[in-house]
């Protein structure tokens, strides 16, 4: 059976083309392992992944290359942890744009009105509505966080 490509994969793809095109070839090996971690979640999936499960995707590769960028500038290595910083920063190009403070503390309120939290037993209602308010444009520690705060915990 043939499973069909979702968007993200499809754009990555086109530009990885692109990118083969102009000879680019550090951009072209940087897009096809983000292809291939796709390809690998739609595979291990077995069905066509949808654009929320693509962004999880593209943000755990971006969190890998933060990860390695920062092993590798602790062992002296400058060249691998620049060409990390590199795929960081391209596969951030694919994610939607990261929701400032001011955004994010606006949406847990109106998820703390919603929920009628009131103490820091009730963070789990909140935060289930807040995850899918922001959908994937805040990390889910940074909310978890301010929903702490904000709960009073």
């Amino acid at each position: 059976m043939i499973r069909q490509a979702g968007a993200l994969e499809e754009r990555i793809k086109a530009d990885t083309v692109v990118a083969l095109k102009a000879g680019d070839q550090r951009r072209t090996q940087a897009l096809r392992l983000l292809t291939a971690a796709l390809k690998k979640e739609r595979i291990d999936a077995g069905v066509a992944p949808d654009e929320a499960a693509e962004l999880v995707v593209l943000k755990r590769e971006r969190k890998r290359r933060v990860e390695a960028a920062d092993l590798y500038e602790k062992a002296g290595r400058a060249d691998l942890a620049e060409q990390e910083r590199y795929e960081e920063g391209l596969i951030a190009v694919y994610l939607p744009a990261a929701l400032g403070d001011d955004e994010l503390a606006a949406i847990v309120d109106a998820a703390i009105a919603e929920t009628g939290a009131a103490s820091p037993k009730e963070m789990g209602k909140v935060m289930g509505v807040v995850m899918k308010k922001v959908a994937g444009r805040a990390d889910g520690g940074a909310v978890n966080r301010l929903v702490r705060s904000r709960l009073g915990a």
